[in-house]
């Protein structure tokens, strides 16, 4: 299962978020892929296939502002998922439904997430690719996390042993719809054979990409990266944070 989701905020804190975040209906939008798709990619930052962190490791190759940035990032999950994060240790400690990390791009971070509905004893490893940042009004960045939804049917497939990768990216504000988005985040599913890096691209501004698959534990020692974890009531500007930090 391959999809690709719009990055949205609500509506009263759109305007305050640089770029415009909002919502398009994936709907109304698989019929204009082929024409978007005639266009040269604005943002194209690679092939969707390549490697886990291959993508971020090119785009911070640019340098300038990607460089030593710290993205906030809120996983969310249903009702009952318990969530927590890799580390050198092991695991962070467990948050229920929702998560606010720091990432750095060009860093791959991985997450466990149990009490899946009808799977209570599997544990599933989604992992987490940031491949590039929002640029909020200074001191703001808290406000605006990259929202990364892991909803039932991502985790009911993976437990059944499927693969989900979705990509999370700021839609173009020229072809964006500007409503309310009041059910989650709104996705549409790529076809067989589609690049979702590349429609994602060809629509937006990819951000992140999430992978959920992966059924066996890799703490401590592995490629993962350590995330800072943030409180939404902290005064910092995670910009002037250290990219990766200890967990407590």
């Amino acid at each position: 299962m391959t999809t690709v989701r719009p990055l949205t905020i609500d509506a009263v804190r759109r305007d305050h978020a640089m770029g415009k975040l909002v919502l398009a209906v994936g709907m109304l939008l698989v019929p204009s892929l082929s024409l978007l798709a005639q266009s040269p990619p604005t943002h194209r930052p690679g092939a969707g296939a390549i490697p886990p962190g291959a993508i971020g490791a090119q785009r911070l190759m640019r340098g300038g502002p990607l460089l030593g940035y710290t993205q906030p990032v809120e996983l969310r999950a249903p009702e009952g998922i318990i969530l927590s994060a890799v580390s050198g240790a092991g695991y962070s400690t467990a948050h229920d439904q929702r998560m606010l990390v720091g990432m750095a791009v060009g860093c791959v971070y991985g997450f466990k997430a149990v009490g899946v509905p009808s799977y209570p004893e599997i544990e599933l490893y989604p992992s987490v690719e940031l491949v590039d940042r929002l640029y909020p009004p200074p001191g703001k960045a808290l406000r605006f996390p990259v929202p990364i939804e892991l909803t039932a049917d991502d985790l009911r497939i993976a437990a059944q042993g499927g693969l989900v990768t979705r990509v999370i990216y700021v839609e173009d504000p020229r072809t964006a719809l500007p409503v309310v988005e009041l059910n989650g985040q709104q996705w549409f599913e790529a076809r067989t054979g589609d690049d979702p890096l590349a429609l994602a691209d060809a629509m937006g501004r990819p951000i992140a990409i999430l992978r959920i698959g992966s059924r066996l534990a890799s703490p401590g020692g592995s490629a993962f990266a350590e995330p800072m974890m943030l409180a939404k009531e902290s005064t910092d500007d995670p910009r002037v944070l250290p990219a990766t930090a200890s967990l407590p």
